[in-house]
């Protein structure tokens, strides 16, 4: 999302906090919704028309979705009905994102966020190395109740239900979007949920508690502020450590060394 769209949608998330209530409905009731305003392009292209009065607007997704979900998740799609947007799909994801955030912001109130968030990175691990599953889960012909079923015969019993509420939800409303790029995404989400950075290392072996806890010192200090480590060990790394922040990559691998002294060798 940019300009607009960017600019409702972190306002909406500012208040959603506030907006949440104690049970467990809303983020599915969003992605309900998110999944009915991805199939119908009529309604969704009437939220985002900016010639039409706010009023208006808000009118027609009380309209559509009075009686159909709670109060509060009516007034969460109503706020982002008043809002300006670039386009439907804008709006549809905006949705889909503060469902997310609501489920994000219920696990973190009973203390599980980080458990959720270590079983996303590592439910993402997964997908991306294994090329059978991801070709199955991304396949348009597989239908989604088989998909739902593998999901369910992977994650049963091993991760939170909010966990595999959120990779269900991925996976059977993909929206021509990519697992591989959705899935770190919500990682992603779940990071900034808690203000921190989230850096994503690679390295030839596992590290000690120790070296993770230096690592994470040192990014702080680089960055000023408190950083997440997710680590993935890969073996082409040869030795040392890459670093991603965001875009920005720091890389300190020995691979990278001998790719560097192969170049000079070369020129």
């Amino acid at each position: 999302m940019l300009g607009s769209s960017r600019t409702s949608f972190e306002a909406a998330r500012a208040e959603l906090p506030g907006r949440v209530p104690a049970d467990g409905e809303m983020s599915a009731e969003l992605l309900q919704v998110s999944t009915v305003l991805a199939a119908t392009p009529a309604l969704r292209g009437a939220l985002a028309d900016s010639g039409t009065e706010s009023a208006a607007r808000v009118a027609l997704v009380r309209s559509v979705l009075d009686g159909k979900v709670s109060a509060a998740t009516l007034d969460v799609v109503a706020d982002l009905a008043s809002r300006r947007w670039n386009s439907g799909t804008d709006v549809v994801d905006a949705v889909e994102l503060l469902g997310f955030e609501v489920a994000l912001i219920g696990v973190e109130r009973a203390g599980r966020l980080d458990t959720v968030e270590d079983q996303l990175f590592r439910v993402d691990r997964l997908v991306a190395g294994n090329a059978e599953l991801r070709q199955a889960l991304s396949d348009p012909a597989v239908g989604a109740a088989a998909k739902a079923q593998m999901l369910d015969d992977l994650l049963d019993g091993k991760v939170e239900t909010t966990t595999a509420a959120l990779v269900r939800h991925l996976v059977q409303h993909p929206r021509g979007r990519n697992l591989g790029d959705v899935l770190p995404a919500l990682v992603e989400q779940s990071a900034r949920r808690r203000e921190r950075l989230l850096a994503k290392v690679k390295v030839a072996a596992a590290m000690s508690g120790d070296q993770e806890r230096r690592l994470a010192a040192v990014l702080s200090r680089i960055y000023h502020r408190e950083v997440d480590l997710q680590i993935e060990v890969d073996p082409e790394v040869l030795g040392g450590v890459v670093v991603r922040v965001g875009d920005e990559v720091i890389d300190g691998s020995v691979a990278q060394r001998l790719d560097e002294v192969s170049r000079v060798w070369r020129a």
